[in-house]
């Protein structure tokens, strides 16, 4: 698997590794990057996924997967994760 949040699409930033002789070289920031099995309750799914440790903490934040994927906004999601929006808010939508 690539090294980008499934929920948030983070992936690394660049900046400059500094010496004391304020010499400056490339470096990549990665993202703290975390295996973890999420359940949504909508969909009685469990997800095998990698997240960043700053995205687990808002998902517990909102409670659930479900809540955190229905609050937020579309420009903030990861493709796979408004596939995932869009199939939890399609089952809790009422069959007309």
């Amino acid at each position: 698997m690539s090294k980008v949040c499934f929920l948030t699409g983070k992936r690394y930033m660049t900046g400059n590794t500094v010496s004391h002789a304020n010499n400056k070289t490339k470096r990549k920031f990665n993202v703290n990057l975390r295996p973890v099995t999420l359940i949504s309750d909508t969909l009685g799914e469990k997800i095998k996924v990698l997240i960043a440790a700053s995205t687990m903490r808002t998902v517990n934040k909102h409670g659930s997967l479900d809540r955190f994927l229905l609050d937020s906004d579309d420009s903030k999601l990861s493709s796979q994760a408004i596939k995932l929006k869009n199939k939890i808010s399609k089952k809790l939508r009422p069959n007309k």
